[in-house]
């Protein structure tokens, strides 16, 4: 029901695969790429990222690039910072609460790059 709320908020048609999408990135505990996608959904490439541009036009999902250079997705439901590991490109939600302000600035997202928890302990 959620799914169906937000795309018709949005004024987008609900379809077999903007549900399929959704559904993927609600369940998923971290941002995910098509390549992590692609073998759960049962769509091509190009109307994948048909759907996602729609999603991203419409504020449904935030995405970015890490050092992977590949785009990352996520539904936009709480904004939150992103930890990129510089060894091993591991990507992580961070859930304590970081406070950037700068005067006249409205910052939609902020991602951190460093070392992880597990390589710093290599």
């Amino acid at each position: 029901m959620y799914i169906e709320d937000l795309v018709k908020r949005k004024n987008l048609k609900l379809t077999t695969a903007r549900i399929e999408i959704l559904e993927k990135l609600l369940r998923a505990t971290k941002p995910l790429c098509y390549e992590e996608l692609k073998d759960e959904i049962s769509m091509d490439k190009a109307t994948f990222y048909r759907n996602i541009t729609k999603f991203e036009e419409k504020l449904i999902i935030n995405s970015f690039e890490s050092n992977d250079k590949k785009r990352y997705f996520e539904v936009n439901q709480l904004q939150h910072p992103h930890f990129i590991c510089s060894r091993c490109n591991k990507i992580e939600c961070i859930k304590e609460p970081l406070n950037f302000n700068l005067a006249g600035y409205t910052i939609e997202n902020i991602i951190l790059k460093g070392i992880c928890k597990e390589c710093n302990q290599i």
